[in-house]
């Protein structure tokens, strides 16, 4: 494997809004997504930094592969997301990449095992062996939440719902766990106990982390900091620039 999780080079991505996104927002504009060279070692964290609407949560997708870019390359786990079909990408990113999504949504009806074996049961490219549910039970544990493998998501928490979300994220062993905004709407002291968290599993799995987040008082905790912003198009270029 390559030493990069992530490289791209000379990468661009243009969004115009839909009809139903003009909808919601009338003023929204088309916008332009710049990145030259950016580079992330395997196993380090990386906070993608920014105001609102800057396009942190779009560049998370184009390294997700959720979105296509435009122009340039982007090579994530060895793997260059341009050569590839939109369901060459979707399979990689359901083996290659854990997912922590802002509001960490579990499905009601299932227990917490049965949450985090999911991603199993809605996609063919991965099998529900035997060891799966063992591993789904270790991460549990791993997460402190031995003993509520049987419980459903409305008897948990909110700390509890979103370590089982995390669980879910970790169960394909993706070495690439990307994180949007996991921080957002809680206080400081639950911020820095949930990047705590995402720290200690990087440093325990080997993971590499890219994390959303608007907070500068989480960036010291860190390895790099990427600012990114958008720029309206036809306006004059602005790229995202990292900084140690």
């Amino acid at each position: 494997m390559s030493e990069l999780a992530i490289d791209a080079r000379d990468l661009v991505f243009r969004h115009t809004p839909t009809r139903r996104q003009l909808a919601r927002a009338p003023d929204a504009q088309p916008f332009e997504l710049h990145l030259p060279t950016w580079q992330v070692p395997q196993g380090a964290r990386v906070a993608l930094h920014g105001p609102s609407g800057c396009g942190k949560t779009t560049l998370l997708e184009l390294v997700a592969g959720i979105l296509p870019a435009d122009e340039g390359a982007l090579v994530v786990q060895g793997q260059d997301l341009a050569q590839l079909s939109e369901a060459a990408r979707r399979a990689h990113r359901i083996t290659q990449v854990g997912f922590v999504f802002q509001d960490y949504p579990l499905v009601e009806h299932l227990d917490l095992v049965e949450n985090v074996v999911l991603p199993y049961r809605l996609n063919p490219a991965l099998q529900l062996e035997p060891g799966v549910r063992e591993r789904a039970h270790a991460l549990l544990s791993e997460l402190d939440l031995a003993g509520k493998e049987h419980r459903l998501p409305r008897e948990l928490s909110q700390g509890e719902r979103r370590r089982a979300a995390i669980a879910r994220a970790l169960i394909t062993r993706a070495q690439l766990l990307l994180a949007d905004e996991p921080t957002a709407s809680l206080d400081p002291d639950r911020s820095r106990a949930v990047i705590e968290l995402l720290e200690g599993l990087s440093r325990d799995h080997g993971l590499t982390l890219l994390v959303v987040t608007h907070d500068p008082e989480l960036l010291p905790r860190f390895d790099a900091v990427l600012e990114v912003w958008r720029h309206t198009r036809g306006a004059q270029s602005s790229r995202p620039q990292e900084r140690p």
